[in-house]
């Protein structure tokens, strides 16, 4: 948790992040800059967005962490409570649109992913995003992160951050990418690589959101009745991924 004065800052973090959910006018701006990047195709509505959020979480992301953490023999619930002592405005935002720059860069830094590209390309709503984490990796590296005990402490695989690095060269640089850094359990469950196909990065989860519900009968009967990831609307098996436009 830190000393005093960091308690206070995560404190003051996360009240901000709470006032500032869901404003429009914060979040519709980084989406045009994506949808100007190529990162985006279709904007999804704000109750789109929501509900996809969601979908998510409860299919995507909580299952895949807990037989990940499962795996390496890490309780899944104390590791949720140690990312969220280490920063709690980090686990408030499924999509990562309402957080501010550093929150995205501090959860990637702070778990190990299923597929960081969302992330990165989420980042890229930021004209320094990318920048940034590469200096922040550089610091954790070099022990002169001011959140490198926390960190460290939290990350699920020690040489994650080596990985990391050299993957965000090369997605900086607009290189094809020499190695995946989807985590293994995903690889190892079909089930587990349908659902990174459409949530692992932006522009297909974007696609998701956007086949979802409009209206508000819609969405509740959408939460309502289903239960199980819908496989009529995952991502196809063989989508072109969208092209880059330099910043």
């Amino acid at each position: 948790m830190g000393d005093g004065p960091t308690r206070r800052r995560k404190l003051l973090n996360l009240a901000l992040a709470l006032r500032s959910y869901g404003d429009e006018r914060q979040v519709v701006p980084r989406l045009q800059r994506l949808k100007e990047l190529g990162w985006v195709e279709e904007i999804p509505t704000r109750l789109q967005r929501m509900l996809g959020a969601i979908d998510m979480l409860r299919f995507f992301i909580v299952p895949c962490a807990a037989d990940y953490y499962r795996s390496k023999g890490i309780n899944f619930y104390f590791h949720t409570l140690l990312r969220f002592l280490d920063d709690p405005a980090s686990l408030i935002d499924p999509t990562g649109l309402n957080s501010a720059r550093d929150t995205i860069i501090g959860h990637v830094l702070q778990v190990v992913h299923a597929n960081p590209d969302y992330d990165l390309q989420l980042l890229e709503s930021f004209p320094d995003g990318l920048h940034a984490m590469e200096e922040q990796i550089v610091a954790i590296l070099g022990g002169t992160h001011p959140r490198a005990a926390s960190l460290l402490a939290t990350v699920e695989d020690p040489e994650y951050h080596d990985r990391l690095l050299a993957y965000v060269r090369e997605f900086r640089r607009r290189q094809p990418m020499t190695a995946s850094l989807v985590r293994e359990n995903i690889l190892d469950d079909d089930h587990f690589r349908v659902l990174e196909r459409t949530f692992g990065e932006l522009p297909r989860a974007m696609r998701y959101f956007s086949k979802l519900p409009k209206s508000p009968l819609g969405a509740a009967r959408h939460l309502l009745s289903v239960r199980r990831f819908p496989l009529h609307l995952a991502e196809a098996l063989y989508t072109e991924r969208p092209a880059r436009v330099g910043t």
